[in-house]
């Protein structure tokens, strides 16, 4: 029996994004090689000694929960097992999200010469994108009039709306008047949509030579977004809205760096 086939199948029919079931099917795969090594058994104990291994080879602990997520879908779909699997989630570390001032993201922006990647990174930041949702827009995502844009199956295959800052609008306008409406707003030169690669070189060497010391990724300018939204006084539940967060306690983070009675206090130095 090809559990592994069975395995994509169910994650296809359930409607999972192509990247999760790679990463899944991935996961799964290295499971049972490591289970046909313990005469094929499917253990509870099997599971914990493979995800131990994981732990001991250095993996990070969301990369060990990717595997148990795997895993429990495996067991409860494939080998029909509905009693949950008795494994606790391993515990990741709390880190807060490394957020640019508005002065860091006009430096930032500022230091792009060539026009499309600097729209590319007015338009990430301006709407809260992640890198995998700017690069995939399409001249038929823009609503111009309306200020807004339409993120198409974004994490966790859902889409949602999002603000278009005013500050885009004139230079979106000349990509989606001589664009069809199927064309990436962000070709690559030959042709389709720009790698994820490429927008996150495109931030990198921005971010170099706007001389930003801060451990700053693409998606800094994602949590750049929410934390100004917050320091402007907007509620914690549009800003959910905007960013697409199933749970509100995943917007919450933002709360732990945006603290605005924090910032007002003066230090005694």
């Amino acid at each position: 029996m090809d559990y592994l086939k069975q395995f994509v199948e169910h994650l296809k029919f359930r409607g999972y994004s192509p990247r999760t079931i790679k990463s899944y099917r991935g996961c799964v795969r290295e499971f049972l090689i490591f289970a046909s090594e313990k005469d094929g058994r499917f253990s509870i104990e099997i599971v914990q000694e493979f995800l131990l291994l994981k732990r001991e080879q250095g993996l990070l602990p969301q990369s060990v929960n990717l595997y148990l997520n795997a895993l429990k879908f495996f067991y409860r779909n494939v080998l029909e097992i509905r009693s949950p699997l008795p494994v606790p989630m391993a515990k990741k570390p709390f880190k807060l999200p490394v957020v640019l001032s508005r002065g860091e993201v006009d430096r930032l922006i500022g230091s792009v010469k060539n026009v499309k990647h600097k729209l590319l990174l007015k338009v990430a930041y301006g709407s809260g994108l992640r890198v995998s949702e700017v690069v995939k827009l399409k001249v038929e995502d823009v609503d111009l009039d309306r200020r807004l844009l339409y993120v198409r199956s974004g994490k966790g295959n859902r889409d949602r709306v999002t603000l278009l800052s005013a500050k885009v609008k004139e230079e979106l306008a000349v990509i989606c008047i001589f664009g069809d409406r199927g064309q990436y707003l962000f070709e690559s030169q030959r042709g389709g949509a720009l790698s994820v690669r490429s927008a996150q070189k495109i931030f990198q060497r921005a971010l170099m030579r706007a001389n930003i010391k801060k451990h700053a990724t693409f998606h800094s300018l994602r949590h750049s977004f929410a934390t100004h939204l917050l320091e402007n006084g907007v509620d914690l539940r549009y800003v959910q809205k905007l960013l697409g967060h199933k749970d509100i306690k995943t917007t919450q983070w933002y709360t732990r760096v945006s603290n605005l009675a924090l910032l007002n206090i003066e230090s005694p130095l």
